[in-house]
C-alpha cells in the first residue's frame, strides 16, 4: 500500500489557488501565485512536483455552456460492438461537439455501453451531430436522454476552510 503524503500549507494555498476562477489576464499564474506570496516561477514549480507525485490528476476549464449560446444538450447511450468499443469512444471522443465521452457496464434490459455528452444551439441541433456520430462510427442503435433541468454546476473544492 502507497504511503498518503502530506500536502503543506503552501501547496493548500496553490489548489486553492487553481480551483478558483481563471485570471483573464496575460500572466495568469503569476497573479495566482501573488495570491499565494510567492514567485510565478516557484508556484509553477510546486504545481509540477504535484502533479508528478500525483497529487494533482488533472487541470482544465469547466466551460457554462448557456453562457456561450448552448442551449441544449443530451446524454447520449450508444450500444457499441464490446471489439470496437475503444475505436468508436476515440472517434467520437475527438468530436468537438462532445464534451464527455466514457464507457459503463450494459445491463439484461439496457444494452448501452458507450456515453457521451453533446452540446448544441437548439435541440435539432443536437440530433444533427448525434446523426453525425452515428454516420461516423456505424454506429446507430442508440437513446437520447435530453437535460430537463441542471441541479448543479459546480466542481469538487478541497481545502476549503482556510
Amino acid at each position: 500500500m502507497e504511503k498518503c503524503q502530506e500536502i503543506d500549507e503552501l501547496d493548500r494555498k496553490i489548489v486553492r489557488a487553481l480551483q478558483g476562477d481563471f485570471p483573464l489576464v496575460a500572466e495568469p499564474y503569476k497573479v495566482m501565485a501573488e495570491q499565494c506570496g510567492i514567485s510565478e516561477e516557484e508556484f509553477l514549480a510546486r504545481v509540477e512536483v504535484m502533479r508528478a507525485e500525483k497529487k494533482i490528476r488533472k487541470m482544465g476549464a469547466v466551460l457554462r455552456h448557456r453562457e456561450v449560446g448552448f442551449k441544449a444538450n443530451v446524454l447520449v447511450a450508444w450500444e457499441v460492438p464490446a471489439e470496437r468499443l475503444d475505436e468508436v469512444a476515440r472517434q467520437m471522443a475527438e468530436s468537438p461537439h462532445v464534451s464527455h465521452c466514457y464507457d459503463r457496464n450494459t445491463a439484461p434490459d439496457w444494452p448501452y455501453n458507450l456515453y457521451t455528452m453533446v452540446h448544441g444551439t437548439s435541440r435539432e441541433d443536437c440530433e444533427e451531430i448525434v446523426e453525425g456520430l452515428a454516420a461516423e462510427t456505424g454506429i446507430t442503435n442508440r437513446t437520447m436522454l435530453y437535460t430537463k433541468k441542471e441541479w448543479k454546476k459546480t466542481s469538487m473544492r478541497y481545502f476549503t476552510e482556510a
